[in-house]
């Protein structure tokens, strides 16, 4: 290896080492248990502020009043079980069926204590905190079959013969529940009734810092747009435009609202971040305004989506471009992930139950639909590997002389026939699908708690072995045995590539770095889902039984005659030039002519 190419690594690792040292950590904050707030003045006359609803009913004896207590209304459908609250009409649990916690409890989306929706409600004497308010309802509890649904409806009396009204539609199966809120106030039509939504994301899966560090809330307004992730500090933001949906996003879950006609105004985001507490994730808070016009006309309609992340659920939901809350990537792998392996991945399920084996079959299939380019690129370096011999004696006859060996070395290329390029261009026309999948794997929810060998959870990371200490640039506590096999079948495959690729001239030498990069890849991806490195173990493994394979049908005697006919028939005008050969052609020219020039010039110096 070149020395200098040795000390750039040694300084590199040096300056990231260093960089985890000096850099001080960022202060964490307060834990919101150890903050007590007491109660102003204001906040105190404002509770006793004369439009509200008492929280007494008066009963046959006009002396005598009860007190109205909080009650529960429990729906129960096929996917959920979503209880409602009296006090403010609001969500108060939902609970989803068919998943479990990383620890194997009762998943949480929204869950009591820690979720609270506030509804400030504008009216002529002043606002009301409808969260306060206690609302009455003739619905019951109920469970749902698949097909049926119910409607809910929560109601509060107000002052001056004015009424607040919500609606909740529950369906039988699915996860939206359609929401609306109508009043008779007669506030102005240019205010807004203020929804705060509050919520505490608990800890859904195993690894605490890596969920700090995917939990964000999205939003759409033009397009897509998202609250920045940390998992150290708090983020907030505020939406510029009216907001037509948006969902506090867990890492395979969302908790969203989605306006059917009239979008949100002055929407504010933020997410709180306590690294001391290992409960919640983050506690997440969407102030969000509706426009009175729309409660006083009876068209504020809304759509909770309340369920996992999966592509195939929030595609249908009736949103512009929800599904892009499952993220597939760049902008031009977005489409690979979209049209192929998503609905290759989800071909396959309705044959195999293992995911693990399917994950194989789908290396499989890649690989085969790849192989075409699989064989151009080794008979490129079976011409490359022959013309070896050649490309090293023109080395040696100018050592000193780059510009002259690179001359020499195209004029080689364009005898033969050979684009040195021929063997690059099929590797890099899979890098898009290898970088798909790098997307993907994490964001598939279907991998969540699937087991396969000795990993738990192809989703998250498989420790294999524990340790004792927490290794820095994002190693963690654990060696994934899935990434030690996926780097050990990425050096043997460099080892086995760099026995049949001819070595190349240059400042870095490739074939050591073949197996440097896969070590560094190892410390990178011990964190990422086992789902993921064992796919690239299995990809690497197929790859060079493909090579071998190829290796077995291809007769090297027969290139060489092809290279030798090509030089032939180059030498005396019958063939006709390729386009790279062209090329070729007019470079060996431009740099005759430019030396030509250089020689010129040098020439008229010395005589002046």
């Amino acid at each position: 290896m070149d020395k200098n190419f040795i000390i750039g690594l040694v300084l590199i690792m040096l300056m990231l080492i260093g960089y985890q040292i000096l850099v001080p950590k960022p202060v964490e904050p307060t834990p919101v248990a150890q903050v007590k707030q007491v109660p102003s003045k204001a906040s105190v006359s404002s509770s006793t502020a004369p439009d509200t609803t008492d929280l007494r009913t008066s009963t046959n004896d006009s002396n005598a009043v009860a007190l109205v207590t909080a009650e529960d209304l429990v729906i129960e459908t096929k996917d959920t079980r979503v209880v409602f609250t009296n006090k403010g009409g609001v969500l108060k649990e939902v609970m989803l069926k068919k998943y479990k916690t990383f620890d194997q409890k009762p998943l949480y989306l929204i869950a009591e204590n820690h979720n609270n929706f506030r509804i400030n409600f504008p009216t002529q004497t002043g606002d009301v905190r409808l969260t306060d308010q206690f609302f009455t309802t003739a619905s019951k509890n109920q469970a749902l079959g698949e097909k049926d649904s119910t409607i809910i409806t929560y109601k509060v009396n107000l002052k001056n013969n004015q009424f607040v009204e919500q609606t909740y539609v529950v369906h039988g199966s699915g996860y939206v529940i359609d929401y609306g809120i109508k009043s008779n106030a007669k506030g102005s039509p240019d205010e807004l009734v203020q929804l705060d939504w509050n919520n505490d994301l608990l800890q859904l899966e195993n690894d605490m810092h890596k969920n700090r560090e995917v939990v964000t809330i999205n939003y759409y307004t033009d397009g897509l747009k998202s609250l920045a992730t940390s998992a150290t500090v708090v983020e907030e933001e505020k939406a510029v435009e009216p907001v037509k949906w948006f969902t506090i996003k867990h890492k395979y879950f969302l908790a969203g609202l989605i306006a059917e006609k009239h979008p949100f105004d002055n929407v504010a985001l933020r997410a709180d971040v306590n690294p001391a507490d290992s409960t919640v994730v983050k506690s997440m808070h969407v102030s969000a305004g509706i426009p009175m016009s729309a409660v006083q006309k009876g068209e504020a309609n809304y759509q909770f989506f309340l369920g996992p992340n999966d592509y195939h659920l929030v595609d249908k939901v009736h949103a512009e471009n929800f599904d892009q809350n499952v993220y597939l990537g760049y902008a031009f792998l977005k489409p690979i992930n979209k049209f192929f392996l998503v609905p290759l991945f989800n071909f396959l399920e309705t044959f195999v139950s293992n995911y693990g084996l399917l994950i194989i079959l789908l290396v499989l299939f890649v690989k085969t639909i790849l192989t075409p380019l699989t064989y151009k690129s080794y008979i490129s370096m079976a011409k490359m590997r022959l013309l070896a011999p050649e490309l090293e004696q023109i080395r040696s006859q100018n050592p000193d002389d780059m510009a002259k060996q690179q001359q020499d070395q195209m004029k080689l290329y364009q005898e033969v026939g050979v684009s040195p390029l021929s063997g690059c261009i099929p590797v890099l026309a899979t890098m898009p699908i290898l970088f798909s999948l790098f997307f993907l794997f994490p964001n598939l929810i279907e991998l969540r708690q699937q087991s396969f060998l000795w990993a738990s959870d192809l989703s998250t990371y498989d420790s294999f072995i524990k340790l004792p200490f927490t290794v820095p640039f994002g190693v963690g506590n654990h060696i994934s045995l899935f990434t030690v096999l996926m780097t050990a079948s990425s050096i043997g495959y460099a080892y086995y590539n760099n026995q049949i690729t001819p070595t190349q001239p240059g400042p870095v030498n490739m074939k050591v770095l073949g197996y440097i990069m896969p070590l560094m890849f190892m410390f990178v991806l011990n964190s990422f889902p086992a789902g993921l490195t064992f796919y690239y173990f299995v990809s690497n493994v197929v790859t060079i039984a493909q090579q071998l394979l190829i290796k077995r049908f291809v007769n090297e005697d027969k290139i060489r005659n092809i290279l030798e006919e090509n030089r032939k028939k180059n030498a005396t005008g019958e063939k006709k030039q390729t386009k790279f050969q062209k090329y070729l052609e007019q470079s060996l020219q431009a740099a005759e002519e430019a030396k030509k020039k250089q020689a010129d010039l040098e020439k008229r110096s010395k005589k002046k």
